[in-house]
């Protein structure tokens, strides 16, 4: 179900943060750093088209193609339209620098993604000679010497919620219709990246899970949908479907929370960068009465933050990401 309703991840309180709890270690190779790429859904080096494509959840650039080519409307997304130019769909935004910022970052992903090593052997070299239909994947780097196919059937990814999937695709992503990427074992659209050396396609009524990195074109046939980012670098970006959306980020958490002074408190936290995040606090938690100390969009994790207003004995903190 679509919603213009902010979603808003749970809370970790300080109080639980700091006692000394296990973690598990991820499997799979680290994330790819999309960095101020993160927010977009769409992001394309030409043309937005649809020819009545449904909503998009998060927001929408193309640089460095003019603000016409975008035919997206603004009622379609719940995000920002960034435009280089005043050309744009009504409502957009015009921010050159973002989106040279932006694509540049998304340059440097690409990179990334495709720089992966050791190159992939065994089963994680074309697997399912190149089809995944039908497979079942564990976490890991994956490489396509050619197309990478899912056609015929679903593809499974399963691991857990910290887990990293990369696919190095040496040419096309073709994904049939009514084919599902299916997450099991906790697994995350947020930790599952596709590198296509050229062009995707998303067949009719197919479900999609992660983000697609993408030298050339995107296309995003009827009826399907995304839970992931679809970023062309060169080409552009259709979307006929019927949602996309970025992936729901991690929750944040503290990592540290020391207080200096009497009436200091520094704040650490792991968060995703470019997405808004509010922190507040309480001086008790039963009942709780909750003041918001600040609300703003790192661009950094760790994010640090210090509060000059702490002088009461005892205060809780928590902070919660606005996607």
């Amino acid at each position: 179900m679509c919603s213009n309703q902010p979603n808003y991840r749970p809370v970790l309180l300080a109080l639980l943060v700091l006692s000394s709890l296990p973690s598990a270690r991820a499997a799979g190779p680290t994330p790819v750093n999309l960095g101020s790429a993160v927010h977009f859904t769409i992001l394309a080096g030409a043309a937005v088209t649809t020819t009545g494509g449904g909503v998009i959840n998060g927001d929408v650039g193309a640089s460095p193609i003019t603000g016409a080519a975008i035919l997206l409307t603004q009622a379609q997304v719940n995000g920002t339209i960034y435009c280089v130019d005043a050309a744009g769909p009504a409502g957009s935004v015009i921010a050159p620098a973002l989106l040279t910022t932006a694509m540049g970052d998304l340059t440097a992903a690409i990179n990334d993604a495709a720089g992966r090593s050791p190159t992939p052997s065994g089963s994680f070299l074309n697997p399912g000679a190149g089809n995944l239909a039908g497979l079942t994947l564990v976490p890991g780097l994956y490489k396509f010497t050619g197309t990478a196919l899912l056609t015929g059937s679903d593809v499974t990814l399963s691991g857990g919620p910290d887990d990293v999937w990369i696919f190095q695709i040496a040419s096309d992503l073709e994904v049939g219709d009514h084919v599902h990427v299916v997450l099991a074992g906790g697994a995350q659209a947020r930790n599952i990246f596709w590198q296509v050396t050229t062009s995707a396609t998303i067949g009719t009524f197919s479900s999609f899970k992660g983000t697609i990195l993408a030298n050339q074109a995107i296309t995003m046939n009827t009826t399907s949908a995304m839970d992931g980012r679809a970023l062309a670098f060169t080409a552009g970006v259709t979307f006929n479907g019927n949602v996309g959306g970025t992936p729901t980020p991690a929750a944040p958490f503290f990592t540290s929370i020391t207080r200096p002074t009497g009436h200091s408190t520094i704040l650490v936290l792991n968060t995703t960068a470019y997405f808004p995040i509010t922190l507040q606090s309480s001086p008790a938690l039963m009942p709780a009465v909750w003041t918001t100390v600040v609300t703003t969009t790192p661009v950094a994790t760790p994010w640090t933050y210090t509060n000059q207003n702490s002088s009461a004995a005892q205060l809780f903190y928590r902070a919660f990401i606005k996607h």
